[in-house]
């Protein structure tokens, strides 16, 4: 299975992004399920016309791209506000970035480690101030695949310089927790739904769901800088844009401590970032269950 994604990751994003809007509309005419799922979230978040169906194709796409992100060469992407890293790493504390299941979210941590996790060419490893220049790896949740054969793929693919993985397990939150205050940064997908207990109830497209605490718990670690990230695939597998922004900018407020309300602020924030480019977004994802 390594060979095979390694060998997929030799070819162009054009071809792929083809390969992956055909394979995401086979899924949806084959998958009775995922067809209603797709519907309903769809529907329920006011999704239409050309749009709407976009997203059919874009899911397939998401999965398409993959070879390519983890195995092949570097893909062509712009940095659309790189500076509110900088800012953040200047200030010598954690930061946390959250993102939805939106475009290539792959692309997001990866990227950031190539430009910001790792020692650049030519500069000497000794003392460094703490500044933008310095090098600080990224900690992302890392969920062993369903199926065994997938294992030592994505293994491969997440372990890489600048990047870590923790299990999605306690111990994986204590490290995440530990990264963040020893001044690190930390990766997470906030709409993913969590196992039962480690959540609570909120709003999100205006339906509730089963959403996260761990994201407002990592928020609320003591200097922690919290930035939105999204990966924007372009059209004709043109490459990427990595938009970034700072929370109180998409917010509006600072993060709430009380669970439940963080809770439904998280969710607002990925709705807005949702919105930027919703065709994108990944609505077959079981994010009511609960």
């Amino acid at each position: 299975m390594l060979f095979f994604f390694r060998l997929m990751g030799r070819l162009p994003l054009p071809p792929l992004h083809a390969l992956g809007w055909l394979l995401g509309w086979l899924i949806w005419l084959l998958s009775p399920t995922y067809r209603q799922r797709w519907r309903d979230h769809t529907a329920q978040a006011g999704l239409a016309g050309r749009v709407r169906w976009a997203s059919v194709g874009a899911a397939g796409q998401q999965m398409a791209e993959l070879p390519r992100i983890w195995f092949g060469a570097p893909v062509p992407l712009r940095w659309d506000g790189a500076q509110h890293i900088e800012a953040a790493l200047r200030q010598g504390q954690g930061l946390l970035f959250l993102t939805p299941h939106l475009g290539c979210f792959e692309l997001t941590a990866q990227a950031y480690a190539q430009r910001f996790g790792v020692q650049p060419e030519g500069q000497s490893g000794g003392a460094v101030e703490a500044d933008a220049h310095a090098p600080r790896p990224i900690t992302v949740l890392y969920r062993p695949p369903r199926v065994a054969a997938l294992h030592p793929v994505l293994q491969a693919a997440r372990e890489r310089p600048g990047m870590h993985s923790v299990p999605t397990d306690l111990s994986g939150v204590r490290q995440l927790l530990k990264a963040l205050k020893q001044g690190q940064t930390v990766g997470l997908l906030p709409d993913q739904v969590p196992p039962a207990g480690m959540g609570v109830w909120a709003p999100f497209f205006g339906r509730r769901a089963y959403t996260m605490t761990l994201a407002a718990r990592l928020a609320q670690v003591p200097g922690t800088q919290v930035l939105l990230i999204w990966g924007e695939r372009r059209r004709w597998g043109r490459g990427y844009v990595l938009h970034v922004r700072p929370w109180i900018d998409v917010v509006g407020a600072p993060l709430a401590h009380e669970p439940q309300a963080a809770a439904a602020q998280i969710n607002q924030a990925m709705q807005a970032v949702i919105g930027h480019c919703p065709a994108q977004y990944l609505w077959g994802y079981a994010r009511y269950k609960g």
